[in-house]
């Protein structure tokens, strides 16, 4: 069902007149897909990484979510990239010059304007790490700004309603250094989702378990997905987190038979990441996990 189509029923039956739908949009929650094909960073082994051309390639393979990674810029804007800093591996300046690779930690992503941060371009130099990547030139969109363009891009095309996995980059140590507190990332986010309506197509993902607990306490209809690569029990990653969140996502190596049932047993869903062989890919599906973050979506598309 499309974001529209799920505000006109309630409004229908009235559950809230049209000045409160948007309080509808966030308190609804759409079916989560019984298996979630998931494009990491858009589609980052074919396309620009975290860019909007990478998501709508994701959208054309036929994937159920789209995965992407969020920062904030030094005037609060919410932004779609992942590194804490540009990176000189596939970053070029406004000049098209390289940047260099010892000059990384001179552009902080959260000591930047977004004014200042739009003018790199993220897509024109070979990335040798994903030799398949298409080459064009793009930039870091902000979260709001790719919204609208996934969204227009669904309705131009016809395509079923996306699924945004998005993931908070923070932790303790980057504390007004590298991103903001919790508390204020997690309130610019929900800003930007309930704005535009999509609230009940999100999860929000962190390896920071604080964005996490802000979530479940403040948001508590917003499904949240712990992301994990540690060599604790399931146990242990629970009582750290403080609450059963509807995903546990860990490295793909760490999934195994008996985590899967544990994670069933409380319902919560298994969505390893980032798996890029078709060969592990089986073997994931035939261990039952809900779904799989994948650098080349197109291995997860029969």
């Amino acid at each position: 069902m499309k974001i529209t189509s799920l505000l006109m029923c309630a409004a229908v039956i009235g559950l809230a007149p049209a000045g409160l739908m948007a309080q509808v949009k966030v308190s609804a929650q759409a079916e989560f897909p019984s298996f979630s094909t998931e494009g990491h960073r858009g589609a980052r082994g074919l396309m620009p990484e975290n860019s909007i051309i990478a998501m709508k390639k994701a959208i054309d393979l036929g994937i159920t979510t789209l995965e992407m990674d969020t920062h904030v810029t030094k005037d609060g804007e919410v932004v779609v990239t992942h590194d804490d800093y540009l990176s000189p591996a596939f970053m070029l300046d406004a000049n098209g010059k390289e940047l260099l690779p010892g000059d990384a930690k001179k552009y902080p992503v959260y000591q930047m304007t977004y004014a200042q941060l739009k003018s790199f371009d993220l897509g024109s130099k070979p990335y040798p790490a994903f030799p398949q990547q298409e080459k064009i030139k793009t930039f870091i969109p902000r979260l709001e700004e790719l919204i609208d363009s996934v969204q227009l891009y669904i309705e131009q095309r016809g395509k079923k309603q996306m699924f945004y996995n998005i993931e908070t980059k923070c932790g303790p140590e980057g504390d007004g250094v590298l991103n903001p507190d919790p508390e204020t990332f997690v309130k610019l986010l929900m800003a930007v989702l309930e704005k535009k309506g999509i609230t009940p197509f999100v999860v929000i993902q962190s390896f920071d378990k604080r964005t996490l607990q802000v979530l479940n306490k403040k948001y508590p209809k917003v499904r949240t997905s712990y992301l994990v690569a540690n060599t604790k029990s399931f146990e242990e990653n629970m009582a750290d987190l403080g609450f059963s969140p509807f995903i546990l996502s860990p490295y793909y190596k760490m999934v195994n038979t008996e985590l899967v049932r544990k994670c069933h047993d409380r319902e919560i869903k298994v969505i390893p990441w980032t798996v890029n062989s078709a060969k592990e890919i089986q073997e994931l599906k035939d261990l039952k996990v809900d779904g799989i973050i994948s650098d080349y979506p197109n291995l997860l598309i029969p």
